[in-house]
């Protein structure tokens, strides 16, 4: 079997031999030349032609799949493989042109709970900052399956897996939002925030948080369904991160719409104030190491107090908004959640569609059937 990976070490001593730092770069012999292009081409991956194998794979039935020796383990190696050559935003795009789409979006039914989170996950990548890639698997009926593991399948992980990938699919995509609230989606997001997962209680919250910011007019449903005292409930947990992101999302419920929600969640939930009090005198209380840690937290209970009764927390008055080496919170705590990752820089290309060659005629992985005996 050849030596998988760049042969790192060949390569280094041969750079050394060609260079001792101290002269500027010799002309190379043809035959250094034809060694050093050779050692690097045959290192190079031929993405498209690649993906292409592994949607042959994709698109064979788990019966052929276990006659011919293939685990689900090995099928998530398969999966963990696209989903690194679908980090780059036009190989995400051309998985649909060379019909790998819709395979990876059918093991989100398949019989593994494994495949179906990691299916999930590929997803997830493929649509992040993808306006292309979103467009795509919602015509394909993407967001149909994903709601349908989120809701109902039976493993914790995959419902995690399937909510990350909804959240990817719908941020700044209007259609995508209209379809999760169509399809009853904040009554699903509520049951998730009932969960005794950490991860999924927390993607939830984040979720929510968006969909508020970004939907002002939501927050009359979020209110009807009960979701601020759960939200309350859930900033007073032990785990900072689930404080922090439920603490953002009664920020959005907090501050001034012109429908009035802000009064109704004053009205409604007094014990809010009680919580912010509670919160303030846990922040009180903690050591210089805990205060730089929840630098966030102190910030958004200050926001919220500002918001519902406009006037500073009493952080101020203690010093503990701003601690020594801090510099000055942000006017708007929640805004920076919002900031599309760096993906989204190519997302302008994403229509350009991909400069890779493609391979018509991809060889099959598949190897021959058990001999008849």
């Amino acid at each position: 079997m050849s030596q998988e990976g760049p042969n790192w070490e060949g390569l280094l001593k041969w750079s050394l031999a060609h260079s001792d730092g101290t002269r500027s770069t010799r002309n190379l012999s043809e035959d250094d030349r034809k060694w050093f292009m050779e050692a690097m081409q045959s290192q190079t991956v031929d993405v498209v032609r690649r993906m292409k194998q592994i949607t042959l794979v994709m698109q064979a039935s788990e019966e052929v799949l276990e006659s011919q020796g293939v685990t689900p383990d090995d099928i998530e190696g398969l999966l963990d493989e696209l989903q690194e050559h679908v980090e780059a935003i036009d190989m995400a795009n051309d998985l649909h042109s060379i019909g790998g789409l819709v395979p990876l979006l059918n093991y989100l039914k398949n019989s593994h709970a494994n495949i179906r989170a990691k299916a999930a996950d590929v997803v997830s990548t493929i649509v992040q900052n993808n306006p292309r890639s979103q467009h795509l698997v919602m015509e394909s009926n993407g967001l149909e399956y994903l709601l349908s593991n989120f809701t109902s399948d039976p493993d914790v992980k995959a419902r995690t897996q399937a909510l990350g990938a909804i959240s990817s699919l719908i941020r700044h995509n209007k259609p995508g939002i209209t379809a999760f609230r169509l399809a009853n989606g904040y009554a699903a997001l509520k049951d998730a925030l009932s969960s005794e997962n950490v991860r999924f209680q927390r993607k939830a919250l984040n979720l929510i948080q968006y969909l508020l910011h970004e939907n002002n007019g939501d927050c009359d449903i979020v209110n009807e369904l009960g979701f601020p005292r759960i939200m309350m409930h859930l900033a007073d947990s032990e785990d900072p991160n689930i404080r922090e992101a439920a603490l953002r999302g009664l920020l959005e419920l907090a501050r001034d719409k012109a429908d009035g929600t802000r009064a109704r969640l004053i009205e409604d939930n007094e014990k809010l104030k009680q919580l912010l009090e509670e919160r303030i005198r846990n922040i009180s209380a903690m050591t210089p190491d805990d205060l730089g840690a929840a630098k966030e937290e102190r910030q958004l209970v200050d926001s919220i107090w500002n918001a519902l009764y406009k006037e500073p927390s009493s952080l101020h008055e203690k010093g503990l908004l701003v601690i020594p080496g801090e510099d000055a919170p942000p006017p708007d705590v929640a805004s920076q959640h919002f900031v599309p990752p760096l993906r989204a820089f190519s997302a302008r290309d994403a229509s350009k569609g991909s400069t890779q060659q493609k391979d018509d005629k991809p060889p099959l992985l598949l190897g021959p059937g058990p001999s008849s005996a």
